[in-house]
């Protein structure tokens, strides 16, 4: 396999970028341009996807007081490399959570809808039965690319990857389905929200330990929940986070997926459910 080239330092936020063209009471619409660079299967990762939406949400929001806890997409299409249209709509902005909706389009056609949360913190007991796994700590190094040696999409190139959960795609294991292990992006970049919300669709489906042929996964919905303040300060440029998804059910060609994203000291970060389409890959 070719050796793959290093992630361009900035390329993550520079490939999110949205640009507010209108701006009114209720909401905004922003112009951003979709990278070739972030590929997986037939279009843009659904990952990616979210990270941009989430950033047009956030700025249409502008109260750093006010968190985004809850992010839902469903995906109608995969947009081609090139730029979309992002319309925001604040549909309700109450004392302390804000209610909004987005829509993506490219071209007057719809790529994704979208629901989210944003709230200030709330008063209530802190519990907790999500414990973090038991697992070897991150290696020393952040080398990019093993995702890639799995024979993943491109998009890969931007992650580190250090796996601990599961084993390797399309093995045929009678292994739970599960994956995970040690996630971040290949260039300095602090864990926060949109980095999550790249996150909760990084890794390869946990249903794909179990199947013996290559199969692609679109995802038809990814809800995330952002689940701890993450102020830039806290959180080095070169942090990793261990996630782990798990899968449990797959009928019709349709399964869902569960991820926890918790920070290196147990803090966890956010949780995910998205229901993807199982397709094999013709071979002949």
């Amino acid at each position: 396999m070719a050796e793959q080239s290093a992630p361009e330092p900035g390329a993550f936020d520079r490939d999110t970028a949205v640009t507010r063209e209108q701006r009114s009471a209720g909401g905004s619409v922003f112009a951003a341009d979709v990278s070739p660079n972030w590929r997986a299967g037939r279009g843009p990762h659904g990952g990616y996807l979210a990270a941009m939406l989430l950033r047009a949400l956030i700025e249409t929001v502008d109260d750093p007081a006010r968190a985004p806890r809850s992010l839902t997409i469903h995906y109608a299409r995969a947009p081609e490399p090139g730029p979309v249209s992002i319309h925001t709509a604040i549909e309700r902005a109450g004392r302390s959570l804000s209610t909004l909706s987005a829509r993506m389009e490219q071209n007057g056609r719809l790529i994704a809808l979208v629901l989210a949360a944003f709230s200030v913190p709330w008063n209530a007991p802190e519990i907790s039965d999500l414990e973090i796994p038991d697992v070897a700590p991150p290696d020393s190094d952040r080398e990019t690319g093993r995702l890639r040696e799995l024979g993943a999409p491109p998009f890969t190139r931007h992650l580190v990857f250090q796996p601990r959960i599961g084993t390797v795609p399309f093995a045929g294991s009678p292994l739970p389905m599960e994956v995970g292990g040690w996630l971040g992006l290949g260039e300095e970049h602090p864990i926060e929200p949109l980095l999550l919300a790249f996150f909760s669709d990084a890794l390869f489906p946990a249903v794909f330990v179990r199947l013996s042929e290559r199969a692609v996964s679109p995802t038809i919905d990814l809800t995330v929940h952002f689940r701890a303040p993450m102020p830039a300060a806290e959180r080095g440029p070169h942090e990793l986070c261990l996630a782990r998804f798990r899968s449990g059910f797959v009928q019709e060609g349709f399964f869902e997926e569960d991820g926890i994203i918790w920070a290196a000291d147990g803090t966890v970060l956010a949780q995910s459910r998205q229901l993807a389409l199982l397709m094999p890959v013709p071979t002949g």
